[in-house]
């Protein structure tokens, strides 16, 4: 019979308090109290949060899993293109203040009580007003530079990023950074997109997947004045969410062509590579999230077989230490 020396090169050890920092796999038999131990890898998972008052897509999202903050976004069924915000604890959403200017396909960063909205479109027209929220109200910031939605965002309230999306004539690569309360121009994308994703912070920034004259899978990486290119998408997609930090992200959701096909793929970012993790429990597009690569939230969107108003909550993968039995 082989023995678990043989196979892991080490006996179980017999110890009186279970290691400080087990390694995976590892195993030890706690003499104090008897038990055979082990440590093991519990995987990434998706789970059902509470559902938003209200279906909408193209809404932005800010904050974490605890104390997100969901914004603007367009509903045929709740008059169009929407002001209403809303707040989550961890379990349920509550109405907050409405934006001042209703819009969908915005941008966002920040938290639950600093958080800034920015650019989206109602009708035909472009929005470059910014909106910075106090937990409660929304309140005026200084406009963009450029007019746009379908943009992405990162950072936070008086450090925020804004980069790629449409203006009135074209897809744009502009970049512009926020101060609290006037913004100002940075260094452009290496490639002008919209339908992007984003993540991280002002002088350390994440571009990834969106649309060019096609579906993209690139990344590119902001050191607070230029723009460098990362690793690609496993998945070229846009109309996805993403939140995190520039080496340590998470990026969900999407849509792909041919014929538009909603993704529930989520992919995770180290600082150079994207690795496929659990997929979401609903495919879906121009969605919103919030919160770390490892504590995470997906809401809205477009489902199948209309606008969304499910809640995903999602847990990274981690270490587990288990009473190893017979059973």
């Amino acid at each position: 019979m082989t023995t678990f020396k043989e196979i892991r090169g080490t006996a179980i050890q017999s110890v009186s308090t279970d290691p400080t920092n087990p390694e995976a796999g590892q195993i030890w038999y706690n003499n104090t109290i008897g038990v055979l131990k082990g440590n093991q890898l519990v995987a990434a998972a998706w789970a059902s949060g509470g559902n938003m008052g209200t279906a909408r897509y193209g809404i932005a999202g800010v904050g974490s899993q605890t104390a997100g903050l969901g914004f603007g976004g367009y509903s045929a069924g709740a008059g169009g293109y929407l002001t209403a915000t809303e707040e989550y604890n961890g379990s349920a959403w509550t109405a907050g203040g409405n934006l001042t200017t209703a819009r969908y396909a915005l941008a966002g960063c920040g938290t639950q009580t600093a958080g800034l909205g920015f650019g989206g479109q109602s009708t035909s027209t472009k929005r470059a007003a910014t909106e910075e929220y106090d937990g409660s109200a929304w309140t005026a910031g200084g406009n963009l530079g450029t007019a746009r939605y379908i943009l992405a965002g990162a950072g936070i309230q008086t450090a925020g990023l804004a980069f790629g999306g449409l203006t009135s004539t074209a897809i744009t690569a502009e970049t512009e950074e926020y101060d609290g309360s006037a913004w100002t121009a940075g260094g452009s994308m290496g490639t002008a997109r919209g339908d992007l994703a984003g993540a991280g912070l002002q002088t350390a920034g994440l571009a990834f997947g969106g649309n060019i004259t096609a579906v993209t899978a690139a990344t590119e990486e902001y050191d607070g004045s230029a723009w460098t290119t990362g690793g690609n998408l496993n998945t070229a997609r846009r109309l996805l969410a993403g939140i995190g930090t520039q080496t340590a992200a998470l990026g969900f959701g999407g849509v792909t062509p041919p014929g538009n096909t909603n993704k529930n793929e989520t992919e995770e970012y180290n600082g150079s590579n994207w690795t496929a993790s659990t997929a979401m429990t609903t495919a879906r597009r121009f969605l919103g999230g919030a919160g770390t690569q490892t504590i995470g939230l997906g809401f809205g969107g477009v489902a199948v077989p209309g606008n969304s108003n499910a809640t995903e909550e999602f847990t990274g993968a981690f270490l587990s230490t288990k009473k190893i039995t017979t059973s």
